[in-house]
Order: structure tokens, then C-alpha cells, then sequence
């Protein structure tokens, strides 16, 4: 399972570590992400401010 966390603080980031313990998850993408979620190799920065575009994002890696 991928899962999309959106936000770049502290909080976003203790998310995205906790849900990496899940045997379901294979990926967490953070967006925009932060320094601190750039260094798990199971946590993916993306880039993307704009809800639009997070939701193209999102259609693109459903259907991967």
C-alpha cells in the first residue's frame, strides 16, 4: 500500500515514520516533505504544494 501524508513539520514527519511500521505500507510519500523525511529510503518528498496537482499525483501512482 502507498500512502500520501500532506505537510512538511514535525508532526507530518512522526506520521510518516509510524505508518512505515505497518506491514501493509510499502511507501509513504510526504508532500512537500521536509530534511528529516528525505532520509528514509521508504519516504518520498514530493514537491507538489498545489491540491491539484497532489490529486494528479495521486491518480498517477494509483495506478502504478
Amino acid at each position: 500500500m502507498k500512502v500520501l501524508v500532506i505537510g512538511s513539520g514535525g508532526r507530518e514527519h512522526a506520521l510518516a515514520w509510524k505508518l512505515l511500521r505497518a506491514d501493509r505500507v510499502q511507501t509513504v510519500f510526504v508532500a512537500p516533505g521536509n530534511g528529516g523525511t528525505a532520509t528514509d529510503p521508504r519516504l518520498r518528498n514530493v514537491p507538489i504544494g498545489d491540491f491539484n496537482a497532489l490529486a494528479d499525483f495521486v491518480q498517477v501512482e494509483r495506478s502504478c
